[in-house]
């Protein structure tokens, strides 16, 4: 599931309501459509829209069940849904809404009416998305920042109750960096972290990865899903490719050029771990990968089965 939202869902079992709101918007909006709830569950787990035009009468499940049930998933409670209705009592109203809608327009549409509140409602939905975006980024380097990386880790570490996936997490941390700032200066202090946060970025799987700033110049990758070997692989890829950028360091630095030392542990699914435990395991790892002579990918001894370092 994608977070790049660009199109319109109309959720409708008349394909002649479909075919007269595509004619209306279809010049300023991509429109896909769907004639039941199942149908507009597919639509939106293949990509997430920007905003659903939801008929409130269809058969099997009616469209306030569905509002309250996108409402309720935390991947989709934040797009707006506009209600499609014929019924236009008070009653009905309040019944919308507090299903989670934003809006009715009512049948038969009045063209005017019906762009005007879907680009309201558009534009509302992507200044949210904005201000979101820069609440959850780190500026300096475009990563994620550390409240959303704790916001991602409770994410993927639920009660013990409730069944978890197995997790990779990366901790690295720039060798020598605080040499490398009094030698160069904090501007190319900045514009290494920049070209670190750059090569983490680009060793992600896909969508569900994430990487993050953790602090200063300590970074942290999380990779839901992921085994044990293809966490290593990711970490080694990270290291080798943050040597190869070749990073002119100071003389008195271990390396001659830029280097990470990184730890890495891996949660199995179904074991339950604290965020506090897991990060634990990780900088315990990272430390004995300094303490080795820094370069190098070490596992954390807790994690399924103990690995060799890796690197220099």
């Amino acid at each position: 599931m994608t977070a790049d939202s660009h199109y319109i869902l109309v959720v409708d079992d008349q394909m002649s309501n479909i075919e007269l709101l595509d004619e209306l918007l279809g010049s300023d909006y991509e429109i896909r459509f769907a004639l039941d709830a199942e149908g507009a569950l597919q639509r939106i787990a293949q990509q997430l829209p920007e905003l659903i035009l939801l008929d409130v009468m269809m058969p099997g499940t009616d469209g306030y069940t569905l509002c309250a049930q996108l409402k309720a998933d935390p991947v989709t409670r934040d797009i707006p849904v506009i209600f499609l209705t014929a019924l236009a009592t008070p009653d009905e109203e309040t019944r919308g809404l507090e299903a989670g809608a934003v809006d009715y327009i009512t049948k038969p549409f009045t063209p005017a009416v019906v762009r005007a509140r879907v680009r309201n409602h558009v534009e509302l939905k992507r200044s949210k998305d904005i201000l979101l975006a820069l609440s959850q980024t780190d500026v300096l380097t475009g990563l994620a920042n550390r409240r959303f990386l704790f916001d991602r880790l409770a994410s993927l570490l639920p009660d013990p109750e409730q069944h978890s996936r197995s997790l990779g997490l990366i901790l690295t941390d720039v060798d020598d960096f605080k040499r490398y700032n009094d030698s160069f200066g904090h501007p190319a202090g900045d514009h290494c972290l920049q070209r670190i946060a750059d090569v983490m970025r680009a060793a992600l799987r896909g969508q569900g990865d994430l990487a993050a700033r953790y602090g200063g110049e300590e970074f942290c990758c999380l990779l839901p899903d992921a085994s044990q070997e293809q966490t290593l692989q990711i970490a080694e890829r990270i290291r080798a490719d943050v040597e190869a950028l070749h990073i002119p360091h100071c003389r008195t630095a271990r390396h001659p050029h830029v280097t990470l030392s990184i730890g890495v542990t891996h949660k199995p699914a179904g074991r339950h771990q604290p965020i506090s435990e897991l990060l634990g395991l990780a900088d315990q790892a990272l430390y004995q990968a300094k303490a080795a002579g820094r370069n190098r990918v070490i596992c954390a001894k807790d994690s399924e089965e103990d690995q060799p370092a890796h690197g220099a």
